[in-house]
């Protein structure tokens, strides 16, 4: 027997299809029931509102028709899992490495990526991010146009695969985290509006209403969204979750839907004695996210800053057209090496206005930082990754200083080795309309960069999906061989030397000269010197320091200097 229940407090009448349509019991706050003796795990059903289609369970567990289809029954307890004696990964001191499951494996699959694990244990990642796999539109999408939040994407495995995948990292001694989008939904299957207030006109956000936080109804709608985000950290026993986008959640409670989440969060992680971390993407640059509860914050345990990327992007590949217009000189990197955030209560040319706050207190592991992402590489017209916008030599400096950095680190999938498949821009909507409404979009918004249109590939193409799958036979081919074992070496160096970890931000110091071009980062004991300039420099260094790592054997050592080749750096012990 199996007791359906939604929350539809709109239409006047719901029932509940199961072959044929069944009347639903009306109960209290806008609830409706309908207990089932036949039904159980396996049975498909779906809802009909004042007599209207079937729609989708907005709890969905699984769509294995896609976003449209009948929704399935789930038994969550009837997996059997064999990670009992896994007790988490602790953020502060890990090395990320960020996924998209779709691409990430020659099948596209959660199994798929199960194969590759031992790839990143080899590099020495501690844990994965995976981009959003709630059931979104078609078989092929970046996953941020999610609808059924509690259901993963039927094409890469559904409820079972991505468990088998969590349950594989976990046996690898790797902790899984996962990109969850609480600020909109997609544009195709989300029919939550017709069952209630979801959604509010009262903010608007570029995905149009936003969700409805604070408004008449929100209580369901607050509870809809931290069940959903302690669904995946219980069923699915993700290690924690990275929130999408927050500066586009709007909502005025006293009590801030963030800090609710982070609360309900940290007492499912004493229950189960492992730690759970929630990430906020965020370009506000405020310091409340994640300040603790008691001192006024959302207490949420780090924030992407992607300021560290642009800053470091800009100086490497001398780009700043767009957004990288605020970045560029090598005091912005060094400043960005020493506390993420660039724009700190700074005026932004950009922006044409102040932007952020200092992030006084906060300490380096509150921060989530990358030398590439989803975002920046899918983000441009061409998906070029950072091998195809600069030399190796800076490809190795760029990850010299993401794994030496007092923050935590993320890589993207392939960036360990400078895969040459790009990363795009891509989509599956079924509707014709919608597909060419995206296609257009696309071509239109690179435009406005400069870029032809007829260049821009179309996202709804399966090509354009293909193109972005990685080939992994490329990490066994030099140069790229080369440049894995660089990766490999500094992350080996991370966890050797407890300096390196150290997230205090006032140990960090930098030195840099503009019209030579290097830049040097100290911590603690170790030094990080990087030669951006066009000709060599003599770095003096002590007779007894530790040459750690140097990203070329052009780098020579004397008795007390360093000759460092342009576009290469060195790590010492000093």
């Amino acid at each position: 027997m199996h007791e359906f229940r939604v929350w539809a407090p709109r239409p006047s009448r719901v029932e509940i299809v199961l072959g044929e349509r069944r009347p639903m019991r009306r109960a209290a706050d806008g609830w409706w029931t309908y207990p089932a003796e036949e039904a159980g795990p396996g049975t498909d059903y779906a809802f009909s509102l004042d007599g209207g289609p079937p729609r989708p369970d907005p709890r969905s567990a699984f769509q294995p028709g896609g976003i449209d289809g009948p929704s399935r029954v789930v038994d969550h307890s009837a997996f059997s899992w064999a990670d009992g004696s896994w007790r988490g990964v602790p953020l502060p001191g890990s090395v990320l490495y960020e996924c998209h499951i779709g691409t990430f494996s020659a099948e596209g699959t959660f199994d798929g990526a199960i194969g590759h694990l031992e790839h990143l244990v080899d590099l020495g990642i501690d844990a994965i991010e995976l981009m959003p796999v709630a059931e979104f539109s078609g078989a092929r999408g970046w996953g941020y146009d999610g609808v059924d939040l509690f259901a993963p994407h039927h094409a890469y495995g559904g409820p079972d695969g991505l468990k088998r995948l969590i349950d594989a990292a976990h046996g690898h001694g790797l902790g899984v985290v996962l990109d969850v989008v609480y600020n909109h939904l997609g544009p195709a299957g989300n029919y939550l509006p017709e069952f209630g207030p979801y959604f509010s006109a009262r903010y608007q956000t570029n995905w149009g209403d936003a969700v409805n936080f604070d408004g008449p109804g929100s209580d369901e709608v607050r509870r809809f969204v931290i069940d959903n985000a302690l669904m995946w950290l219980r069923d699915y026993h993700f290690d924690g979750l990275r929130l999408d986008a927050v500066h586009a959640i709007v909502d005025d409670s006293a009590t801030h839907i963030l800090e609710a989440l982070a609360a309900e969060t940290d007492a499912m992680a004493a229950h189960l004695r492992r730690p759970l971390s929630l990430i906020a993407e965020s370009d506000l640059n405020n310091p409340r996210f994640v300040r603790s509860r008691d001192a006024g914050g959302y207490g949420l345990a780090a924030s992407w800053a992607d300021e560290w990327h642009h800053a470091l992007h800009s100086a490497l590949t001398g780009d700043v057209s767009g957004y990288y217009e605020d970045f560029g000189p090598l005091w912005m990197l060094a400043k960005a090496l020493r506390q993420a955030w660039v724009y700190d209560g700074i005026y932004s040319p950009h922006r044409q206005r102040v932007h952020g706050r200092p992030p006084t207190g906060l300490a380096g592991s509150q921060f989530v930082v990358s030398a590439q992402n989803h975002d920046q590489i899918g983000n441009r017209a061409a998906g070029e990754r950072s091998a195809a916008l600069m030399s190796d030599g800076r490809l190795r400096i760029a990850a010299a200083l993401l794994l030496t950095s007092p923050f935590v680190p993320m890589l993207f999938q392939g960036e360990e080795w400078g895969a040459s498949t790009p990363f795009l821009y891509f989509t599956d909507h079924s509707d014709p309309g919608l597909g060419q409404i995206v296609s257009d979009g696309r071509r239109q918004e690179f435009a406005s960069f400069g870029w032809d249109p007829d260049n821009v590939p179309d996202p709804q193409r399966a090509e354009t999906f293909e193109r972005s799958r990685l080939d992994w036979s490329e990490a066994r081919k030099e140069p790229r061989a080369d440049l894995l074992a660089w990766h490999r070496r500094l992350i080996a160096l991370r966890r050797d030397i407890p300096a390196l970890t150290d997230p205090r931000l006032d140990r960090v110091q930098t030195e840099y000269d503009q019209e030579a071009g290097w830049i040097i980062v100290r911590r603690g004991p170790v030094v990080v010197a990087s030669n951006l300039g066009a000709r060599n420099w003599i770095f003096p260094v002590d007779p007894s320091a530790q040459l750690l790592a140097v990203s070329a054997p052009s780098v020579e050592r004397a008795q007390r200097h360093l000759t460092l080749p342009p576009d290469t750096v060195a790590i010492l012990n000093t």
